[in-house]
């Protein structure tokens, strides 16, 4: 049987500045390194109607300096102490962090706190930093056809939901971003009230406390933030769909499906757990159900997969993929798969595969704790999405007591074909009459 298990990192301190800062301090004291981590309550989902893709936009103009501190600083001082950063932008939030010896952390506060109000955007600087967003949409999206498919088939699946549109936004629109777009999101955005601060790594709480009030403690509040945010929501699905992306640059097709399904913040007790081990069970490697179906024994794929990524604020997805073998045709694919999956809905999943994927699962939770960032990431997506430090903490426990009925519930209930779009990737037929021709 599997032991009581809770994230066994020291637990973490927590406080809230005046000004609506919540800060979390992480103690970690196996190295002199400390990563500091700010989360902003804005990702793509929050973005204004034809302003796709201003959230990841931003992103990149946090790092063009500000009055005190010119363009290139922040980033040649991290280099210079031997650190390293990075951001990166979600549907629901935008995170910017630095990974330094811990006797730098002063430092990286007072740029942080500095670029949260005193970024300064000129034209020049602005626009040509959209030309290098429109460059990694084409190489990131308009050059990769899998990417492209992902892209369709969530607008197919969020019919009114904002996680519908491509976090890196849609081309027409990234093209019309400009300075006064930026400016109006930043004043509404960045804002104390809006972000949390993780502190990860080789410090002491108590002395935290006075660095945050002396770097962030003046900058005020925006009033203008509300409490929670409210988001159109998807109605109750009716229909499956299907999205067919043909390609002359594909050449092994792919097969792919996603359903709507409840996110940690959404669910009610216990199927957020149960559907993590469901798609662990179902397409968790080679030991899963699909890989022995599909691959094993009727060699019909040469790979299969199943995941779910329960850390959103709204509905999130559940998404199974294959790729065929050569001549095998999508139909006997699908057909495989939705076998699969009524014998998941109909009887319980055997007692060692479950005690096995739910041993992975906390595993993988564990080791998750030797990386310090990783270890940030963890405690910042959850409190962003709408979890507490403690539902964080407990995630190893809540797996640990998923039960085979609970799991065969979450495949009855949510993986219902009308809440499902399917994806076909496949090579353009003008490319193969071309080819035959030639």
């Amino acid at each position: 049987m599997l032991a009581q298990t809770t994230i066994t990192s020291e637990r973490p301190a927590t406080f809230t500045l005046q000004n609506g800062l919540q800060v979390v301090v992480i103690p970690d004291h196996r190295t002199p390194v400390v990563t500091q981590m700010i989360w902003y309550k804005v990702g793509s989902a929050d973005e204004a109607p034809g302003k796709s893709g201003l959230a990841h936009f931003f992103e990149h103009l946090m790092f063009k300096g500000t009055a005190k501190h010119p363009p290139g600083e922040f980033a040649q001082t991290v280099l210079r102490v031997g650190g390293n950063q990075n951001a990166f932008t979600g549907m629901d939030y935008t995170s910017y962090y630095q990974r330094v010896p811990r006797e730098q952390l002063g430092k990286m506060m007072e740029f942080e706190a500095d670029r949260m109000t005193g970024l300064v955007l000129q034209d020049e600087n602005v626009l040509s930093e959209r030309d290098v967003v429109l460059e990694e949409f084409n190489m990131r999206v308009a050059n990769d056809p899998d990417a492209r498919l992902t892209e369709q088939m969530m607008a197919a699946l969020y019919l009114n939901h904002p996680y519908g549109r491509p976090i890196i936004g849609w081309r027409q629109e990234i093209e019309k971003l400009d300075r006064e777009d930026a400016l109006a999101f930043y004043k509404r955005f960045y804002a104390p009230n809006n972000a949390i601060l993780i502190i990860a790594g080789d410090v002491d709480p108590k002395e935290i406390r006075p660095m945050v009030e002396k770097n962030f403690g003046d900058i005020p509040a925006q009033p203008a933030i509300p409490a929670k945010r409210v988001r159109p929501q998807e109605p109750t699905p009716e229909a499956p769909r299907t999205v067919t992306l043909s390609d002359p640059r594909v050449e092994q097709p792919t097969w792919r499906r996603y359903y709507l399904v409840p996110s940690v913040s959404t669910a009610a007790a216990g199927e957020s757990p149960a559907l993590n081990v469901l798609a662990q069970v179902m397409g968790g490697g080679t030991n899963s159900y699909l890989y022995r179906v599909l691959v094993i024994d009727k060699q019909l794929a040469i790979s299969t997969g199943a995941s779910y990524q329960g850390t959103l604020l709204d509905p999130s997805q559940f998404v199974i993929s294959a790729t065929p073998k050569p001549g095998v045709h999508f139909a006997e694919i699908e057909n495989a798969i939705d076998e699969v999956i009524a014998e998941l809905a109909q009887n319980l999943a055997r007692a060692e595969d479950l005690e096995r994927v739910k041993t992975k699962l906390i595993a993988q939770a564990i080791y998750a704790q030797d990386d310090q960032v990783m270890l940030a990431i963890l405690y910042g997506r959850g409190l962003t999405t709408g979890l507490r430090v403690e539902d964080i903490r407990s995630w190893p426990d809540r797996i640990r007591a998923v039960t085979a009925e609970q799991v065969r519930k979450a495949a009855q209930q949510w993986l219902d074909k009308k809440r499902s779009v399917t994806g076909y990737l496949i090579k353009d037929s003008a490319s193969k009459r071309e080819e035959k021709r030639s």
